[in-house]
């Protein structure tokens, strides 16, 4: 049995590129698409938000000389790729998925609204809100805290590739230690970066708590769901 019935899962563009440097790695889709399957399949109502760093983040454009709003839009053209892409996956496995766009687009994806994402969950659908919160100036986290909150998930699990929010970078720092759990202000504190400030702020001005994990272990999605403590709770 699930601990959550609605969950905002925030996937990162950068873990879809796998061994790859750059695009999406089809091995690391089809693991996604059957880790999501599998907790699916508990009954759990899934909504998902993917980073487009794998193709194109708008920030870094800006210091290659492209415009910051136009760089942006870019990221979340990005975003929708990413979610076509995972939406096909889904598809070959046997869960109906439905593309939700930001901005319109259709017939690429549905113009998002609330009403209809929570329609399309409650009738067992994966709901995948692409292109960010169709704003420049806002990142994906943002846009998933965001979606998280309208969506009225129990939880938001932001699927990375660390096991959870560390006193530092763990890649950089070895002594570097792992939090089972954290408060939103403490983050503010230690000045961590779990998210930007905007989305950490979003989450703890609306009571929405956060778990961040290694979506990149095959099996952990479903762990989390089913209440191990891996990964680090995030939380008033």
């Amino acid at each position: 049995m699930s601990q959550y019935k609605r969950i905002l899962l925030k996937l990162s563009g950068e873990s879809l590129m796998g061994g790859k440097q750059y695009g999406i790695d089809e091995k690391r889709l089809s693991e996604y698409a059957a880790q999501i399957k599998d907790v699916a399949g508990l009954g759990v109502q899934i909504g998902i938000v993917i980073g487009g760093g794998n193709i194109f983040r708008g920030l870094s454009g800006t210091s290659k000389g492209f415009d910051r709003v136009k760089g942006d839009q870019m990221g979340m053209l990005a975003t929708v790729i990413n979610s076509l892409a995972l939406s096909s996956a889904l598809h070959s496995v046997g869960v109906k998925s439905n593309v939700l766009t930001a901005i319109r687009m259709e017939p690429v994806g549905e113009f998002y609204n609330k009403w209809r994402a929570i329609e399309l969950l409650e009738q067992g659908h994966v709901v995948i809100l692409s292109a960010g919160t169709g704003n420049p100036f806002f990142t994906t986290d943002t846009g998933s805290s965001l979606r998280g909150i309208e969506i009225e998930a129990d939880v938001m699990l932001k699927g990375t590739r660390v096991d959870g929010v560390y006193t530092a970078d763990p890649e950089k720092d070895p002594t570097a230690t792992k939090f089972d759990e954290i408060t939103f202000d403490e983050i503010y504190a230690r000045g961590l970066k779990v998210m930007d400030l905007t989305a950490t702020t979003m989450c703890k001005e609306n009571n929405l708590p956060v778990i961040v994990f290694d979506m990149d272990t095959v099996g952990n999605l479903k762990k989390v769901m089913e209440g191990e403590k891996i990964g680090t709770l995030v939380h008033n």
